[in-house]
């Protein structure tokens, strides 16, 4: 069947060159965007509540820009101020970059990863002597711990925000050729929803080894996914789907 309609289970991206604009006009398909998951920050008596004082920490991993957010809530709620020789330990160039929205970023000690968080180890181990502390949400990623265990570091992680399902019942009687997962509770939030959910002619296109487990789990056939060496983003999967069915005749 061809492909008219995809819905992305995530917000719509704010720049105006966004691969998924030129998905739309290339191949003349609708997209919809639409997050089926949300963050929610927890309140400062909640972190309090994990025996977290924010004054015994030297160094802050930051994983995602949620975790630079709702870092800088919690140290506004809480009344305390960040010293400037706090030392930041960030995921990627493009967390690194989101700091700036907090601080003045020459005038800070900040340390930048590559891409994954076994890239950004190298870097804490250098700096054995710190307290870290780890802002993240209520599902951080299995390996993180096990990484910062094995460098025997001094941490300690702490809930600041949490990833909380939508409601999305005003989709229950709207259908798409294409529906695009990124992450286990996309997957998991599409059956809270629509508890008799059938895919019957829907594809399903998901993104990551543990969205496709999340989603057979469930019963979910994937037709579509990425990453792979060919296409090894989402919209370069899409666009490679779409050629092949819509310009079969």
């Amino acid at each position: 069947m061809k492909v008219k309609t995809i819905l992305v289970s995530q917000p719509e991206p704010k720049i105006e060159n966004s691969p998924y604009f030129d998905l739309i006009d290339k191949q003349k398909v609708k997209i919809d965007f639409r997050p089926f998951i949300h963050v929610e920050g927890v309140s400062g008596k909640d972190v309090r509540a994990q025996k977290i004082d924010l004054a015994k920490y030297t160094a802050i991993i930051l994983t995602s820009r949620n975790s630079v957010d709702h870092y800088f809530r919690i140290t506004e709620e809480l009344r305390f101020k960040v010293p400037d020789t706090m030392k930041y330990f960030c995921l990627s160039e493009a967390v690194a970059y989101y700091l700036q929205k907090y601080v003045v970023y020459r005038k800070r000690k900040i340390y930048v990863g590559k891409r994954t968080f076994s890239e950004l180890a190298p870097l804490i181990k250098k700096y054995k002597s710190e307290k870290f502390l780890l802002p993240s949400s209520d599902k951080l990623k299995a390996d993180i711990p096990l990484i910062l265990n094995e460098l025997k570091v001094d941490w300690k992680e702490a809930t600041f925000y949490k990833t909380v399902i939508s409601d999305l019942s005003d989709l229950r009687d709207v259908y798409y050729d294409i529906l695009v997962f990124f992450s286990p509770s996309g997957i998991e939030s599409l059956f809270e929803n629509f508890p008799d959910f059938k895919q019957n002619k829907t594809r399903i296109a998901v993104f990551g080894n543990t969205t496709v487990k999340a989603a057979t789990d469930m019963g979910l056939r994937v037709d579509i996914q990425a990453p792979t060496p060919e296409t090894p983003s989402m919209t370069m999967a899409l666009e490679k789907y779409i050629k092949e069915v819509n310009n079969k005749k």
